[in-house]
C-alpha cells in the first residue's frame, strides 16, 4: 500500500547513510543513528508546509468556535439546518471543517512509511527497499554504545547474545530514548492545550488524557512489543521535531494574527459635538 513513499524513504536514509558512512565507517552505529536522525529532519523539513496549514485552519476554526456554538444551540434539533448553517459560516469566512485534517492526512502516509523501512531491517531479509543484503546486515550489525539497531528490548537473552549484545546495553540505551521521547510528547501535546481549553473544552479534554496516554504507550511499546532501538531513534526524533516545529509555527501564526489585527481598520466613534 505504502511501496509509492517506501522506496523514496528508503533512498533518502540510503543517502544520508552514504554521506555519514563516507565520514565515519559504513558499518559504525555513529553514521546509522546520523542516516536515522537526519532521514527524519529531511521527511519533516519537507512537511512543514502542510503543516503550518493544518495550525492555520485550525486557528480559524478556533476562532468560529463562539459562532459555531451559538449555532448548535439555536439549530440542535435541526440537523439539517444545523449543517447547512455551518457550512455558511465556514463559507463566509473561508474556512473549512476539514482544513486541519487534510494536511494531518497528507503526512500520515509518509510518515508511517518512514517507520515500516525502519522496521524492516531484519536479520535474513534479502533487501530492504533500495538496501540490499550488504546494507541489511550493515544496520543489523550496527550498535549505540553496545545496544544493535536491529534489536529490542524485549527479546530473549539468547537471541541478544546471537547478536552480540545483551539486556543490561539495550536497557541502558532503550529506556533513555523512550523517556526523552516521551517528554517532548507530553510537551508537545501539553503546549496546544491551553487554546483549546478556552475554545474548545471537549477536545481539551482528550488532549489531556492523550497528554499521559502517548507518552505511557511510548514506554509501553518500546518496553514490550518488537520495537527495535533504531524504531525508538526514530521516535525520538520525530518528537523532538514536533516539539521545536509547534513551538516555531505557532510564533509565525501568531505574528500573522497580530499583523492582521494592526492592519484591521479601526471605526472611529462620531466626532465631539455630532449625533451618531
Amino acid at each position: 500500500m505504502f511501496d509509492v513513499f517506501l522506496y523514496p524513504v528508503s533512498t533518502i536514509l540510503w543517502f544520508w547513510h552514504k554521506v555519514f558512512g563516507a565520514v565515519s565507517s559504513p558499518d559504525s552505529g555513529v553514521a546509522w543513528v546520523l542516516s536515522i536522525v537526519f532521514l527524519v529532519f529531511t521527511l519533516r523539513l519537507l512537511l512543514v508546509k502542510p503543516a503550518l496549514s493544518a495550525l492555520r485552519a485550525g486557528r480559524r476554526t478556533q476562532a468560529l468556535a463562539p459562532q459555531l456554538q451559538k449555532i448548535k444551540d439555536k439549530y440542535g434539533k435541526d440537523r439539517q439546518r444545523m449543517a447547512k448553517e455551518i457550512q455558511k459560516l465556514h463559507a463566509d469566512n473561508g474556512s473549512s471543517p476539514l482544513g486541519g485534517c487534510l494536511p494531518a492526512l497528507i503526512q500520515l502516509p509518509v510518515l508511517l512509511s518512514l517507520y515500516w523501512v525502519l522496521r524492516d531491517f531484519t536479520p535474513g531479509a534479502a533487501s530492504n527497499h533500495v538496501f540490499d543484503r550488504e546494507g541489511v546486515q550493515s544496520f543489523l550489525n550496527a550498535d549505540l554504545f553496545g545496544a544493535k539497531l536491529g534489536n529490542w528490548l524485549s527479546q530473549s537473552a539468547a537471541e541478544l547474545a546471537a547478536f552480540g549484545t545483551d539486556h543490561t546495553r539495550m536497557i541502558a540505551v532503550g529506556v533513555p530514548l523512550m523517556l526523552i521521547a516521551g517528554l517532548a510528547t507530553f510537551f508537545s501535546l501539553r503546549a496546544g492545550l491551553t487554546r483549546q481549553t478556552s475554545t474548545a473544552p471537549q477536545a481539551a479534554g482528550i488532549a489531556k488524557l492523550m497528554m499521559y496516554l502517548a507518552p505511557l504507550g511510548m514506554l509501553v511499546s518500546g518496553s514490550f512489543f518488537p520495537v527495535p532501538i533504531g524504531v525508538l531513534l526514530y521516535f525520538l526524533a520525530t518528537n523532538v521535531w514536533t516539539l521545536a516545529q509547534q513551538h516555531f509555527l505557532t510564533k509565525v501564526v501568531d505574528r500573522e494574527e497580530e499583523t492582521r489585527k494592526a492592519e484591521k481598520p479601526k471605526v472611529e466613534g462620531p466626532r465631539p459635538g455630532n449625533t451618531p
